[in-house]
Order: structure tokens, then sequence, then C-alpha cells
């Protein structure tokens, strides 16, 4: 048993991802930081800001930018010959941030790493409220570097991506648009997600290579703050222990829509989702 779990998974890696803390609301670091630990990765962070809170529903929050520190910290891990096997960016909150990650993972990802942006910068058809339109075009120029491996937008992200119009409701054929032309900006791998078809139903569809897969789950009308992070950081870390990329949408939307329903159960937990209770989980999805 224990021959076979090691032989599972796959060679001890280090992987950095980078966005900010929320002391308390259950998104960003402090989800990404577990949940990828319990898929047997090494994680370092990088924390982007710190918050004393999530900024939705909670009033008053402290907020302190880290930006000076990427060069200062990117310098030290040089000096150390510190390196990554992969790098997975969430919430950055400017455009300097930006370009400072670029220079990171040229610097300290290795040269056969991978490069995971969740472009996390907008929902529900607008701007997350400090974003611009000089932000978008940074985040474009981040998605459709060649260093990147996947991007994880959601509909409203893909669309200002491609400039293109956001519509509530769509089709297949309009979804297809935005995959085609997020490839043809330079995306390798697409994972967009929040599409669904009807009413009772969301999911993610995958381009990869010119192939367009699909899968679906129930929905749930009423949302919890935190489940980008989840779903992305799921993501990653199944990707990362060598499942594909459709296998790794499928997993981390599975395990995503648990944990919406462990937190339903608990109506004064309206501030994130109960990801802890499912980690088992999503342990035994990826390592069986």
């Amino acid at each position: 048993m224990i021959k076979k779990d090691r032989e599972v998974r796959m060679a001890y890696k280090r992987i950095l991802t980078i966005q900010d803390i929320s002391c308390v609301g259950q998104c960003s670091l402090t989800v990404a930081l577990p949940i990828l630990s319990a898929c047997s990765l090494e994680t370092a962070i990088l924390p982007s800001a710190v918050l004393s809170t999530h900024t939705a529903g909670f009033h008053g929050f402290t907020f302190t930018d880290l930006t000076e520190e990427f060069p200062k910290i990117e310098e030290h891990w040089m000096r150390e010959n510190i390196s990554f096997s992969a790098v997975y960016t969430g919430y950055l909150g400017s455009v300097n941030q930006i370009s400072y990650v670029k220079d990171i993972v040229k610097n300290c990802m290795d040269k056969d790493g991978t490069f995971i942006v969740d472009p996390a910068m907008a929902d529900f058809g607008k701007l997350y409220p400090p974003f611009d339109k000089t932000y978008v075009e940074a985040m474009k120029q981040l998605c459709f570097d060649p260093m990147v491996k996947i991007i994880l937008p959601n509909i409203t992200e893909a669309a200002y991506l491609t400039d293109s119009e956001f519509r509530e409701e769509y089709d297949e054929a309009y979804i297809h648009m935005l995959l085609e032309k997020l490839a043809a900006s330079g995306a390798k791998t697409i994972v967009l997600t929040g599409v669904g078809y009807t009413k009772d139903t969301t999911g993610v569809a995958v381009y990869e290579n010119g192939e367009y897969s699909y899968y679906k789950h129930h929905h749930y009308d009423q949302g919890c703050h935190g489940t980008g992070d989840v779903y992305a950081s799921a993501f990653t870390g199944a990707y990362l222990n060598g499942k594909s990329a459709c296998e790794a949408a499928k997993i981390a939307a599975d395990y995503t829509l648990r944990c919406i329903e462990k937190t339903h159960e608990d109506e004064k937990h309206w501030y994130g989702v109960k990801f802890e209770l499912v980690l088992p989980e999503l342990e035994k999805a990826i390592f069986g």
C-alpha cells in the first residue's frame, strides 16, 4: 500500500503561488496553501497584499500593499538559488505586480516548469472595483505570454481578455467564440469556468490543441465567496499530480461543488466555503 502510494504520488514538487492574504474569509492564499499542500505539493507563497478580511460583506477591513516587496524577495531567492517547479497566480493587485510576476517566473521557475494563471479581475460582467482598462491590458499580456501554460478565466474575464461582448445568456457558439479568440491570442490551454447552458447547471469548458470538452454539474443559485480560488487551487493540485487538463477540471469542479454543499448546511457561514471538510475527498480523487 505504501509502495503504491509512492508510485501514484509523482515526484515531490515545489510550487509558488502568488496572490493576496485575506486573514479571515477563506479565499486567496488561505485557501490555496492548504489545498495545494493536501495535494502533496511543497507550497511557497508570495503575498500580493495582506487584508484583515476579504472585501465582500466585511466593513472597515485593513489593507497592506506588498508590491514593493516583490523585487526584494525575488532578489533574495535568486541569491539563494531557489527555484520552483510551477507558479500559480491568483488575485494580483496592480499592473506593477503583473510586471514583477513575469520577472519572477522568468528568473525563478524551472525551465520546464508549469505556469498557471487565474486572471482574477472580474465577474458578473464587471471588473472588480480597483481595476480599469490599463489593468486588463496588462493581464492580457500576462495570460498570452508564451511562459503561461494554462489560464483559468471565468466568462466575464474571457470577454475582457478578448474584447468581446459579455452575455448573461449565451449558447455554445458564444463559448466556442471566446475560447477560439483566447487561443488565437496565444493562450495554450484554456479552462473556462462558470459555463452553464441551462438554469440548473453550470460547468467548465476546456480548450486544448484545438480540442473542446465540457463537464457540467449542478448549479446553486446561492453563490459562495472564494469558490474561484478553491477551484483554481484544486485544479492546479490535480494537474501537477499528472492529471490531464480535462481530468483536473472535472476533479476541481466536483470538489468545489462538494465544498458548497457542505457550506449550505450552515446559514451562518456566509463568508466562504468549508473546503477543509472535503479535503480527504480531493485527495482520494487525485491519488485514489
